[in-house]
């Protein structure tokens, strides 16, 4: 399945919009719509893409056959608002995409997104299925060196975010749940081959009373536990804990407890044989936010928390 990034309705509608989706887990994934739609033909639409890459500032830093074809492709589990999800005219939006957006526009290619199961992302990179992945992907040092699950064959990041990990509960916290060592004993939702797995995991050898984890494919199915009385608690990315907390439900669903844990910075991954790509992207992220436009992104999305000044590379631990 692909996406192209097009433009979207206003930030006020599509939160809302999202808010619902988020709640049931019905985002609807495949039919993206035709690909080909308002695409110019022949030698006009080759005259549009040389004008666009003329005058992008950096589009002579990427490597020869990405300047050819005019597109990076971006591998994405797209499921996971605000970062990146389906909206209600089940097109792409959330953080991620605005931004990769804004990088396209410095580079002078399209960013086409293509969904996919997370923990198989690095992987369909490495394998050349995909030029980066762009996934709300916490940049640590073992996904840089193929030693996680989800990164065979490792990647190098280019850092544009910083968010860390938060519990989600029902709405007035019946469980009484304040921080990780509250979670023994209970039933604990997260996805697949991230961080918050992880957290589980540390936690568990912690616990005299063992906590009973449901492990998802998609975050989307780790909330609809959560909403449906079959978990106690959900462990998600603060901005998707916070996210949901404000709009699921108009705000009566669910509440985040406890303080943000263990924020890492989230990392646009480049296979280790392309550092061309790697750099050429790392300089359009300093842009978009010397520029001002990854700013106005943050702001849209109300996630200015998580916003970083330097775009790093393999900055993650």
């Amino acid at each position: 399945m692909t996406a192209r990034i097009t433009r979207r309705p206003s930030a006020r509608r599509r939160l809302a919009a999202a808010g619902a989706i988020a709640v049931t887990g019905a985002l609807l994934l495949s039919a993206c719509g035709d690909q080909t739609d308002g695409a110019k033909s022949g030698s006009e639409g080759e005259e549009k893409k040389d004008a666009t890459a003329s005058t992008a500032p950096l589009f002579d830093q990427l490597p020869k056959d990405i300047q050819d074809k005019g597109v990076i492709t971006v591998g994405s589990d797209i499921a996971y608002a605000p970062i990146e999800f389906m909206d209600e005219n089940n097109e792409i939006a959330g953080v991620d995409p605005d931004l990769a957006e804004a990088i396209g526009k410095e580079l002078g290619v399209e960013m086409k997104f293509e969904n996919a199961t997370f923990d198989q992302l690095v992987l369909g990179m490495n394998n050349g299925r995909y030029d980066i992945v762009m996934s709300a992907m916490t940049d640590t040092k073992e996904r840089q060196q193929g030693a996680s699950e989800d990164a065979k064959g490792g990647a190098d990041f280019v850092d544009y975010f910083k968010a860390g990990s938060a519990i989600l509960v029902a709405k007035g916290n019946p469980e009484k749940i304040q921080s990780l060592d509250d979670l023994c004993g209970k039933t604990v939702a997260a996805q697949r081959g991230t961080a918050n797995e992880d957290l589980i995991k540390e936690q568990q050898k912690k616990c005299d009373e063992e906590i009973d984890a449901f492990i998802a494919d998609k975050d989307t199915d780790s909330i609809t536990q959560l909403q449906t009385d079959r978990a106690d608690a959900v462990i998600t990315d603060y901005p998707v804990a916070l996210y949901n907390e404000l709009t699921a439900g108009d705000g009566e669903l669910f509440e985040v407890v406890g303080e943000q844990i263990d924020a890492a910075p989230y990392g646009i991954a480049v296979s280790k044989k392309n550092t061309e790509l790697r750099d050429a992207v790392q300089k359009a992220v300093q842009a978009i936010i010397d520029n001002g436009e990854y700013a106005k992104v943050l702001e849209e999305w109300k996630a200015e928390a998580g916003a970083i000044e330097e775009a790093t590379v393999n900055a993650g631990q």
